[in-house]
């Protein structure tokens, strides 16, 4: 048995176990492990976890897996934690460079008492698919995106499975979003594929839902707040021609504790 030091950190109620593994000691390939950890009955607890990595060229590597225990796409909410985490653990700067699975992004940071605010650069969006009552695009990670009423009753659980587990999603997933435009404000729901279950915010997702309500002239702006069940966030974008490009994800990411845990690893 080792002990493994951790720190969790939450971004709009979408939290996170964040590793610092400079030193490479994480088996990349123990799925079960990363299992084990977001267990929230017999583990920490997390929607992901997420390593922080030396990478040359960069303040830093982000290494993300969703809670099933797979390394999983891209996550903007764990973006803005692994952030103020690498403020956390001594890194020291106003702006970050680092790698992710879908490319290089860039974090800008302020602390304002125990809450950090971090704006996050996120990867162009160049195709916006527009069906017949949703909107389809990958903004890092992939999103379904559908619009309706009356959102806070809405049963996301169980119309998200039937679009999540569809003969055209089954086999790699989608995260699926239902979104409704209340009084200059787009709220969002949003199932995540590797947690298979609804969460209290979707940094991804939230950029789908402003991009897509965009897209279908729900919305003028290039600038959008979203609110999320877990809090509020804000997403910008730039559009040149049919490209959603200088894409940013700005909202809160704060520690709430940190421990060691005996793992076989």
């Amino acid at each position: 048995m080792s002990l493994l030091k951790f720190q969790k950190l939450q971004g709009a109620g979408n939290d996170f176990i964040l590793i610092d593994d400079r030193e490479e000691r994480f088996d990349l390939t123990n799925s079960v492990l990363v299992k084990f950890l977001c267990d929230r009955r017999f583990g920490i607890g997390a929607d992901g976890l997420m390593l922080l990595r030396n990478r040359v060229g960069y303040d830093f590597q982000m290494i993300y897996y969703n809670s099933d225990g797979n390394e999983s796409s891209m996550c903007g909410n764990g973006g803005r934690c692994i952030a103020a985490f690498a403020d956390i653990i001594g890194l020291k700067k106003e702006q970050y460079l680092f790698l992710a699975v879908d490319g290089e992004h860039s974090a800008e940071l302020s602390l304002h008492g125990d809450e950090y605010l971090v704006r996050l650069g996120m990867i162009d969006v160049v195709e916006v698919e527009e069906g017949e009552d949703y909107l389809y695009l990958n903004t890092g990670s992939p999103h379904y995106v559908k619009f309706v009423t009356n959102l806070h009753a809405y049963p996301v659980v169980d119309e998200a499975r039937k679009i999540r587990y569809n003969e055209r999603f089954k086999a790699k997933g989608t995260n699926v979003n239902f979104v409704e435009l209340v009084d200059g404000v787009l709220c969002i729901r949003t199932y995540e594929r590797g947690v298979e279950d609804e969460t209290l915010a979707c940094g991804t997702g939230v950029t789908a839902a402003v991009i897509a309500a965009f897209q279908s002239r729900r919305i003028t702006e290039d600038s959008f707040a979203v609110k999320a069940m877990g809090g509020d966030l804000k997403v910008g974008f730039v559009k040149k021609g049919g490209v959603y490009t200088s894409v940013c994800l700005e909202g809160p990411a704060k520690f709430v504790f940190k421990g060691e845990i005996d793992v076989n690893f």
